[in-house]
């Protein structure tokens, strides 16, 4: 069949040079630019400041011997937020999902809140307005520091589960139903475990995100026994000597658990077809 001219595809202008090679040329393009703006910040920085700065053997060796501490707390406290928040905002994933009206318009209100403050304010008010307030002495650290950061990460698990869980196909739910089962079961049995497959990738970069808020504790006051990361390397950055040795040296140690993490999250991810079932 003859083709129209207003059919005929547009044909590219020639240039001699086939897209390969137009490619490649631009690679080498982008690879020269960046060679040359490394030279240029390495011709520029002061690598011996540097060195002190960062690098201080001295400053680092004093405080190893605090790291141990500070890792298990750190890892501790993130546990202790994340099973509130997981807790808490399975039950709110499923209010927000109620046919309740009542439910939805609690949950929804709970989450928008939570998630449009920062979670400083509410563990400045966890560890000083509440007990002053409610007259209740919160005597645990550990129990302060779960309920604030574990409130706060409950909004966004909520809304993580619920996606998760409407993400779950239908004819799941209906042939559940079709052998008997009541909605609350299919809801426990069925769905819910779906969802938590599907969600898994982003419920990991929530616990890499409380990791990191748990920097926040140092506000409320911390005995030897119960610094955080964070606390050693404010401590060491007060300090006279050592420069920002002691913030290089929590940095990595905040990096050796967020690592790890990351490559879970994104092998979970593989594992689950991107976050949605196949």
């Amino acid at each position: 069949m003859a083709v129209t001219p207003a059919e005929a595809p547009a044909l590219e202008p020639r240039t001699g040079r086939s897209p390969r090679q137009r490619a490649r040329t631009a690679r080498t393009i982008q690879y020269a630019v960046l060679l040359v703006a490394l030279a240029a910040v390495g011709a520029v920085t002061d690598w011996s400041r540097i060195g002190t700065s960062f690098f201080n053997p001295t400053a680092a060796s004093q405080i190893m011997h605090q790291l141990p501490t500070g890792i298990r707390n750190t890892v501790l406290y993130t546990l202790a937020a994340f099973v509130v928040g997981l807790s808490l905002g399975t039950l709110l994933a499923l209010m927000k999902l109620s046919s309740v009206r009542p439910y939805r318009w609690i949950a929804t209100t709970y989450i928008e809140f939570f998630r449009g403050i920062p979670a400083l304010l509410v563990v400045v008010a966890f560890g000083f307005a509440v007990p002053i307030a409610f007259g209740v002495n919160i005597g645990s650290l550990l129990v302060k520091i779960a309920l604030a950061l574990g409130l706060v990460s409950a909004a966004y698990i909520a809304e993580t589960l619920r996606a998760g869980i409407q993400a779950v196909p239908r004819g799941q739910i209906e042939a559940a139903r079709s052998l008997g089962m009541s909605h609350t079961r299919t809801m426990m049995t069925v769905v819910i475990p779906q969802a938590f497959r599907i969600v898994l990738p982003p419920m990991t970069n929530e616990f890499i995100l409380l990791t990191k808020d748990t920097s926040l504790v140092f506000l409320l006051g911390l005995k030897p026994a119960q610094v955080d990361l964070t606390f050693i390397g404010r401590d060491a950055l007060n300090k006279a000597t050592g420069g920002l040795t002691g913030l290089f040296v929590v940095g990595a140690a905040y990096l050796a658990i967020t690592i790890p993490l990351g490559f879970l999250a994104r092998w979970l991810e593989r594992r689950t077809g991107g976050g949605h079932r196949p």
